[in-house]
């Protein structure tokens, strides 16, 4: 009984393929116009298109109205209308109902114009534009960031949310930055201070006289006068003059002092970034500073000091860089520190600056200047006594002080690309480490790096002013 079955399956099989109904027509019975005669109708969307059949038809039909809208201009002529991205069948039969042909129709976005607006708008770009079902593909390789945004924006006219982006930027993407603190700090300081005292007895001794100004006033006792004139510790220059008139002692101290310092800060951190990509360089330390909990406990946390630098590049067009730059000089300063019972905390002296800026290849830009200008004069003097003419100056003392600083902060960006081992050098290269012979015969704390063969020595004689570990372009 299954054999029965089995054999009058096949029978059935073999008669529906060999039917001429499951034969379809071929292609060539469609012709497009304006294009080729093809199985698959690629329509624009929003487009319509007109298609003709040598071979008369009485019946359409599509799979997918949503996609696609037809209708019958004659017995040979079909108007099709693309409505939203997407495949359907059209199927076409005669007056007898036999199939005619079956018709991929393909409807996607529009690019033809697209192209044309991107070729204006990007002319030496290389950018290949594709459709996929219902968006638009970019593939290609440009020269930079920015010129790949706006292919982008401009499919999102076209596509929106529909953008496949597969291009790749081109060129060099890695950013060397220069970064220069540079600092001066000039003091001058002038002062300029009279003492008096006076010691004994007058009137046969019937009157004893004490009496002391600036530095001697607070030793005006029974002292001898020497005793009470002793020049301060901090003073540079100081004369001291004096005279008896009977059993009276009386001492003149006159104390000046002049001071000028400058001081010089010099700070150069390289470092180099992938574009978009932030890169942190700290050169310095971590000092420790203690922290009261809630529960009484006191824990540690270290605060970073030295020179900082954190930037993000981005390479926009050929050699225009966009920089997100933060930058600061930090160092401890215990003159603004704090006690905090048997603990002792230093303040921080910081420098530091944010900001954005934007510079081509090699450019340099000044982020940040300061100057400061601090001024302090002190005239103290003893009342009534120092508005003495001449005579006063014995009885007052004068303080001019003057503290100048100047801050630049100088960037200087550069494209690089990596190169060969053998072409850097490194400072320690021209240092040798001393032989026995060298050290303890002839006290020599390094050997001649100049003698050394091969590369180490090449090496050994550049020069190492500059930038180090790329080449620039």
């Amino acid at each position: 009984m299954y054999t029965s079955r089995s054999i009058k399956a096949a029978l059935l099989g073999a008669a529906l393929a060999i039917s001429p109904l499951a034969q379809p027509a071929a292609a060539e019975t469609l012709r497009v116009i304006r294009t080729n005669t093809e199985s698959t109708l690629n329509v624009p969307m929003n487009r319509a298109v007109v298609v003709e059949s040598e071979i008369p038809f009485a019946e359409l039909s599509i799979a997918n109205p949503s996609i696609a809208d037809i209708s019958s201009l004659s017995d040979r002529t079909i108007y099709v209308l693309g409505k939203t991205p997407g495949t359907t069948t059209l199927t076409i039969l005669d007056a007898n109902g036999q199939l005619i042909t079956n018709v991929d129709v393909k409807v996607a976005a529009d690019v033809t114009e697209f192209k044309e607006r991107l070729r204006q708008i990007l002319p030496d770009e290389k950018i290949e534009v594709r459709t996929a079902n219902d968006g638009i593909v970019l593939s290609g390789t440009v020269s930079s960031t920015i010129r790949m945004q706006r292919a982008l924006d401009l499919a999102a006219r076209y596509a929106p949310e529909r953008v496949s982006n597969l291009m790749t930027v081109g060129g060099v993407q890695q950013v060397m930055l220069k970064v220069r603190f540079a600092e001066m700090q000039r003091s001058v300081s002038k002062s300029l201070q009279a003492s008096l005292a006076t010691g004994g007895s007058v009137l046969d001794g019937d009157l004893g006289l004490e009496l002391g100004t600036g530095n001697a006033a607070p030793l005006a006792g029974v002292d001898a006068v020497a005793d009470k004139l002793g020049a301060g510790a901090g003073s540079q220059g100081a004369i001291l003059f004096g005279f008896n008139a009977g059993g009276l002692e009386v001492g003149i101290l006159l104390e000046a002092l002049e001071a000028k310092g400058v001081v010089r800060t010099l700070a150069e951190p390289n470092l180099t970034s992938l574009s978009g990509q932030e890169a942190t360089f700290l050169a310095g330390g971590e000092y420790p500073v203690p922290v009261s909990q809630e529960d009484g406990a006191i824990t540690v946390e270290f605060k970073p000091f030295g020179v900082e630098l954190n930037f993000i590049p981005r390479v926009l067009d050929k050699d225009l860089i966009n920089l997100e730059l933060e930058a600061a000089v930090s160092s401890i300063d215990p003159s603004s520190g704090v006690d905090i019972g048997a603990i002792r905390i230093d303040g921080f002296s910081r420098r530091e600056t944010t900001t954005t800026v934007e510079l081509r290849d090699g450019e340099s830009f000044a982020i940040a200047g300061l100057l400061q200008d601090d001024f302090r004069d002190l005239n103290s003097q003893v009342p009534w006594l120092g508005d003495i003419p001449i005579l006063g100056a014995l009885f007052r003392s004068a303080e001019y002080q003057r503290e100048q600083s100047e801050l630049v902060i100088i960037i200087t960006p550069h494209l690089v690309t990596p190169t060969r081992g053998e072409a850097l050098a490194l400072p320690t290269d021209r240092v040798r480490p001393p032989s026995e012979k060298d050290l303890f015969l002839f006290g020599r704390v390094a050997s001649d790096s100049r003698n050394l063969r091969g590369a180490a020595g090449e090496v050994a004689k550049q020069d190492f002013n500059g930038s180090y570990g790329y080449v620039m372009d």
